[in-house]
């Protein structure tokens, strides 16, 4: 059985598609078997893999109401082993048409449960909020991965974030872990970017991922291009920075006798 990986926070701008497209596309890399669910109306993980987001017919939102299975909605994707349930701008609306419904916070674990055996890893693209989709991705998955920048306001919002999973963890999902906290766009020529990695080590020690992405101009191009960094520049600091991620987390399942 597959497992399911939430990326989440809900401060925008922080790496977190970034990492969701080119993890998915890395483990792909690696020959795992991969499915990115893209939970966030802006769909830029959709668009971030070369899928024309305006032709999106039938994606999360569909999925989300129930109107379609999981599988109905899954597209074959350039990179290798990598699969996505696409999104399109009308998943705004999810938010409203949900809201009256029973059992609403667990709409995406029911649908991703048929096709939960089919993948090594289900990677979700989550909404830079605290919504009701974001509270169906971490009811839906096994852990989270949390990416922080390496800026000024880093751990600002990360408190409020944690309470949420701690919230979740009591009331919908006992079994949601933290898979790790990912510092992004690390510049080791900035003293803020050094003291923001000795502070985050500093207080949440082994929840941190040794790997830590750099800032890469290549990992900004790729996406326009609707490539993930590994197909689009795979010499550059940016996909090694994923692939050594992709290796970690492997790792760090396999050891504790989950999915791979």
């Amino acid at each position: 059985m597959g497992k399911i990986i939430a990326i989440a926070n809900q401060k925008g701008g922080v790496g977190k598609t970034t990492t969701t497209v080119n993890l998915a596309a890395a483990l792909g890399v690696l020959e795992q078997k991969v499915l990115l669910v893209d939970a966030d109306p802006q769909a830029n993980a959709t668009s971030g893999l070369g899928i024309e987001v305006e032709g999106v017919e039938n994606g999360t939102y569909q999925v989300l109401e129930h109107t379609i299975s999981a599988r109905e909605a899954i597209i074959k994707t350039n990179s290798p082993n990598v699969d996505i349930i696409p999104a399109h701008i009308d998943l705004v609306a999810i938010e409203i048409e949900l809201v009256d419904k029973e059992k609403r916070e667990s709409m995406l674990k029911a649908a991703l449960y048929e096709i939960k055996e089919d993948y090594d890893y289900i990677i979700i693209d989550c909404a830079p909020s605290l919504g009701l989709i974001t509270l169906n991705a971490l009811t839906a998955s096994d852990s989270v991965i949390i990416p922080i920048q390496c800026e000024y306001y880093a751990l600002e919002g990360l408190g409020k974030l944690l309470n949420t999973i701690k919230s979740i963890q009591k009331i919908h999902n006992p079994d949601l872990e933290i898979e790790g906290l990912l510092l992004t766009m690390y510049d080791s020529r900035l003293r803020l970017s050094n003291q923001v990695v000795a502070e985050v080590k500093k207080h949440f020690h082994n929840m941190v991922f040794k790997t830590i992405i750099q800032r890469n101009i290549r990992l900004g191009e790729a996406p326009s291009y609707g490539e993930s960094i590994i197909s689009y520049d795979a010499t550059s600091r940016g996909a090694v920075n994923y692939i050594n991620l992709a290796h970690e987390i492997i790792k760090n399942n396999s050891n504790n006798g989950e999915s791979n």
